[in-house]
């Protein structure tokens, strides 16, 4: 008599389910989901000459008939671009079959078990350490203590976190009062982002990104000329857009100091204060910098600088081609503060910059920001 059981080989994104046909002598079929790891063991590091026998006796192809294994046919997804590789480097189009639905593995019999848990057991190793270096691009690079020193709304602070979160590196904030800067009185640069990584302070957003980078691709070739032309023109033209488009009007300049207020450190007073002196100053201040940086319609230049950046992605999903890079990443950070502000809103919805955007937030995931710390945590570990 013949019984299905079910073994799960879990490993991290990969799950792989099959069914097999064992003979148990009476014995009730069951559910079990092991690791392949424990797989593997099962058959290889007994010493149990017993327990040994007992299960050739379960696996001995004479009991089990003509079918060694139960197979289901399954409509086949669209073949996948790459096989899965060993740790090895050695292609396994067979794990793609099985991860695709177009193939069910069986339990070899006693003779070739361990070798088959040892063949499960290494591709779905192998699956998994795919899956960690997916997830984690900057494992070569993994600081133990990452802390950012910020406003909020500083478009030139969001490029340092685009980069941290692409990356996938913690991070802790630590949010500067604008008023008397207090949390950074002890540094002799009075601006920011400062970013000090495991004790070590780093300045300027674009310094603070090309010593990262750096860091996790050292072997990688400096940036091409397209990728620093394009994060110079973040720095030199695209922020100087930005500010007269979020104070363009008194109902915006409230709404961007309303954002500012609420995720900045202010005390309730300072809150309420800050809210509308600052909307007011930055609305007359921002008529000022339409002046200096030759913008005669702020709204006008905010799209154009949007369709600038299209153009200049010439029908790629990123600049960086198929993924993006640091020239991406600098326009994707400068743009995050305002996104669902007014402006934000206007832009996404006039130009073409929308699905750029879009995969870019996609790409980048979610935030690595572990924590907003108080600015006495944050001095005691300096």
């Amino acid at each position: 008599m013949y019984r299905c059981q079910t073994y799960q080989i879990a490993a991290t994104r990969v799950t792989v389910a099959f069914s097999v046909t064992r003979q148990f002598r009476g014995e009730p079929s069951t559910a079990c989901g092991l690791f392949p790891a424990a797989l593997s063991n099962r058959f290889r590091n007994s010493n149990d000459d017993d327990e040994v026998d007992q299960r050739s006796r379960r696996f001995d192809p004479r009991r089990r008939g003509r079918r060694s294994s139960l197979r289901r046919r399954l409509p086949a997804p669209p073949p996948s671009s790459r096989a899965p590789q060993s740790p090895g480097g050695h292609e396994l189009p067979w794990l793609s079959e099985v991860l695709t639905a177009r193939r069910w593995p069986s339990i070899p019999s006693v003779a070739n078990g361990a070798a088959g848990a040892r063949l499960l057991s290494s591709a779905a190793a192998a699956a998994s350490s795919a899956a960690r270096e997916e997830g984690s691009r900057g494992a070569r690079f993994l600081p133990g203590d990452v802390i950012l020193y910020q406003y909020e709304a500083c478009p030139f602070c969001n490029k340092v976190k685009a980069f941290l979160d692409y990356y996938k590196i913690p991070y802790k904030v630590v949010e500067v009062n604008p008023i008397n800067k207090k949390e950074i009185k002890w540094s002799d640069y009075k601006k920011v982002p400062i970013l000090m990584v495991d004790g070590k302070q780093m300045n300027d957003s674009s310094a603070i990104i090309d010593q990262l980078f750096e860091k996790i691709h050292p072997d990688e070739l400096a940036e091409n000329e397209e990728e620093r032309k394009w994060r110079g023109w973040v720095d030199n033209h695209l922020v100087h857009v930005l500010s007269p488009n979020i104070y363009r009007t008194p109902s915006e300049a409230l709404e961007s100091f309303d954002y500012i207020t609420t995720h900045g450190n202010f005390s309730f007073m300072e809150r309420l204060i800050a809210k509308y002196s600052g909307a007011a100053a930055m609305y007359m201040v921002s008529k000022k910098l339409k002046k200096r940086h030759n913008i005669t319609d702020e709204r006008a230049a905010l799209y154009e600088a949007a369709e600038t950046w299209v153009d200049a992605l010439k029908g790629r999903p990123f600049c960086g081609g198929a993924e993006p890079n640091l020239a991406d990443l600098a326009v994707f950070g400068v743009l995050r503060p305002i996104r669902h502000l007014q402006s934000g809103k206007d832009m996404v919805e006039h130009t073409r910059i929308g699905e750029w955007y879009d995969r870019m937030q996609h790409a980048v995931g979610n935030s690595t920001r572990a924590m907003t710390q108080s600015w006495q945590e944050s001095r005691e570990k300096i």
